[in-house]
């Protein structure tokens, strides 16, 4: 209850020295709007239907391209967990790949994928695939010597120990990286759209800022970060549940 306090406090502060800054400095609406504008604008958007359409567009293809990447990152990251040699292999080139900005790769994407949600799909599901990779392989290493021990006098196979050993004691760093690449999923799907976009959030910013409406650009940026909100606390809600049913007697 004091930590919720806090934060309202906090926001109320925030708020209220961002319209202290709008009388005290002479700058013209189009550089800092005011709150009370962006709220207005903010509330035209949710009645007439666009921003709700275009949070559903964006938020579908943060779900999408996180799945994307955790379909392929999860038994990659496995894979490289059991095959220390391979790893070793890999691992550069994985890298490497990631080490290039994803806007340099989107003439590729259009070109391969077209202009539009599948292109978005595609980056996103870079974006989210190396963290949740390295957090996989790092889990799965996390095993008690004197239990794998045991698991071998026990003669299990390299699939029993890694579901009911290696997979348990790694979950938790698993769903730690789940919850980073969610917020990065994100982050993954606006960037694309700002280039490849037609509709969501980033596209909509993006025609703010041709049409001037600062004031729209920054209610849009709220939508973003109230969006990025409930998707990071839903992921941290899931872990918690996730935990609290696998460690709980």
């Amino acid at each position: 209850m004091i930590h919720r306090l806090a934060h309202l406090l906090l926001l109320v502060a925030l708020l209220g020295g961002w319209e202290l800054a709008c009388h005290l400095v002479p700058l013209p609406e189009l550089v800092l709007p005011r709150p009370g504008r962006v709220a207005a604008v903010l509330a035209e958007e949710l009645a007439s239907g666009r921003l709700l359409r275009h949070l559903a567009v964006t938020a579908g293809e943060m779900v999408m391209g996180l799945a994307a990447g955790a379909t392929f990152a999860l038994p990659v990251g496995a894979l490289l967990a059991e095959s220390p040699a391979l790893r070793r292999l890999a691992h550069p080139y994985l890298v490497a790949s990631q080490v290039v900005p994803k806007l340099a790769l989107a003439p590729l994407f259009l070109l391969w994928f077209g202009f539009g949600m599948r292109s978005i799909i595609v980056i996103t599901a870079l974006v989210c695939f190396f963290p949740l990779l390295e957090n996989t392989v790092t889990g799965l290493g996390r095993v008690d010597a004197s239990r794998l021990e045991l698991f071998r006098m026990l003669r299990a196979t390299r699939w029993q120990t890694l579901l009911r050993l290696r997979l348990p004691a790694g979950l938790p760093v698993i769903l730690a990286g789940f919850r980073v690449a969610v917020v990065l999923a994100l982050v993954g799907a606006v960037v694309g759209e700002f280039i490849m976009g037609r509709e969501g959030l980033g596209a909509a910013v993006m025609a703010a800022q041709g049409m001037m409406d600062t004031a729209l650009m920054f209610a849009l940026l709220l939508a973003i970060a109230a969006l990025g909100s409930a998707a990071y606390h839903g992921a941290l809600l899931a872990e918690r549940l996730i935990l609290s049913e696998r460690f709980d007697p």
